[in-house]
């Protein structure tokens, strides 16, 4: 999905990234915390971000060319 340049970023829901699915989060305001509208996952910054770094470790060698198994 696109993203423009003004803003605050959009995070990815992480419970939706997991499976292969690019899903943007939308933040609620009153009550502080981010939610998904697909899966019904929600969670402060902190957790998406924890979640999100967790999800890079699965394509952590997605540059690296490995040639002997």
């Amino acid at each position: 999905m696109a993203q423009g340049r003004k803003g605050k970023l959009n995070y990815r829901c992480p419970r939706c990234l997991m499976r292969e699915i690019d899903m943007d989060m939308l933040f609620d305001t009153d009550k502080g915390e981010y939610y998904c509208l697909r899966c019904s996952f929600f969670g402060p910054e902190a957790e998406v971000l924890r979640l999100n770094a967790q999800f890079r470790t699965k394509y952590l060698d997605r540059t690296t060319r490995i040639t002997e198994f």
